[in-house]
């Protein structure tokens, strides 16, 4: 009997980032997984992408992510971890469209309908979000780097490479408000989907509320498991705990 390979990890980022904002996190999942292949493709308006205009509903970039799939989906379904706004993605793709994916891991995800929208974005958070738009490139992304993060050393880190991404493909203020608006204007599909899911969040999630997965992890009866420290952005502060925490849920 034929030994079936094993499915490809999809990994879906959120709001103005691209692949290379996974940091080393595909390569350490993939070898907690024993070297699955992890693949990272960007949303319209990011990255490889960020020439395109980004769709306005959850439910178009999904349909661009599953077109650039269609050859490894023709082969069998696939795992999906994301985060954030890439989470509605996911959760789009996996609501109707269960057939092709094996597996479900969301990161830090809120929805509409389940959280008030001041727990979806920490209302304290406002004022600092309304003057990215008005920064220049690299004063943004250090912006953006200290919403998302906890870890100084991460961000000391992380920081030329994200500005230096941003040079290189720049997100634009009106990709940006394109990508908030569907992200604001999403709601989840009318069944949840029934492939095997796990939620994780960051319990210091200064960005998100983590009550926003605690509410999803309520609706689902999907296990949730915290990060007592991180920021919102997980795999940026703690690679090794997500990719060790996936990898222990996938083999049960």
């Amino acid at each position: 009997m034929a030994i079936k390979p094993k499915r490809p990890w999809v990994l879906l980022r959120g709001l103005g980032r691209e692949g290379r904002h996974w940091g080393e996190f595909p390569l350490r999942l993939s070898d907690e997984l024993g070297g699955i292949a992890v693949l990272t493709p960007d949303l319209p308006g990011n990255g490889r992408r960020w020439k395109e205009r980004s769709a306005l509903s959850v439910a178009d970039q999904c349909a661009v992510v599953r077109a650039e799939f269609e050859g490894v989906l023709a082969q069998g379904p696939v795992n999906v971890l994301a985060i954030s706004l890439g989470g509605m993605v996911a959760l789009e793709w996996a609501g109707h469209y269960p057939e092709e994916i094996k597996r479900l891991v969301l990161v830090n995800t809120s929805l509409a309908g389940l959280a008030p929208f001041w727990r979806r974005v920490r209302w304290q958070r406002y004022p600092a979000l309304l003057s990215l738009l008005g920064r220049g490139r690299d004063r943004r992304e250090a912006a953006i780097l200290n919403l998302l993060s906890n870890s100084g050393q991460a961000r000391a880190m992380a920081l030329d490479s994200w500005q230096r991404w941003q040079a290189e493909a720049p997100v634009s203020k009106r990709n940006l408000l394109r990508q908030l608006a569907a992200a604001a204007r999403y709601r989840p599909p009318a069944n949840w989907p029934p492939m095997p899911c796990l939620l994780l969040a960051s319990e210091r999630d200064r960005l998100v509320d983590p009550y926003c997965s605690h509410a999803l992890a309520a609706a689902t009866d999907w296990p949730l498991h915290l990060h007592p420290s991180a920021g919102h952005d997980l795999p940026l502060d703690d690679a090794v705990w997500l990719a060790k925490s996936v990898a222990q849920w996938a083999r049960k």
